[in-house]
């Protein structure tokens, strides 16, 4: 499988985001690690794995923190943003509120 460039998965979570009616973290420092984490995971594994989070070792044993996971729904609903803060909600974006720390959901 050909490795994936920064600017693939810069790509990709524009892609993604635009798809789910989200914005990419506009904190530039911030997001370009978050997709360094992606591109270094992907190159690693063969897939996007949350980069904030560990691998259980597969695919399908990490088959819900492929990104975006299955969690980032409920909580960019609940919360405004995703567990790493990748993705906004528009609305959460808008209000200028600073994405803090929320439980994993991954472990409940």
């Amino acid at each position: 499988m050909p490795e994936k460039t920064i600017e693939q998965t810069a790509l990709f979570t524009r892609m993604v985001a635009e798809k789910q009616n989200w914005l990419v973290n506009p904190d530039k420092e911030f997001t370009d690690s978050l997709v360094e984490g992606l591109t270094v995971n992907f190159n690693r594994y063969g897939y996007y794995l949350c980069p904030c989070r560990d691998t259980e070792g597969s695919r399908e044993l990490d088959a819900d923190v492929l990104c975006p996971c299955t969690y980032s729904w409920q909580d960019i609903e609940e919360h405004g943003h995703c567990y790493c803060a990748l993705f906004l909600s528009k609305k959460f974006a808008a209000s200028g509120a600073q994405a803090s720390g929320i439980a994993d959901r991954r472990g409940s």
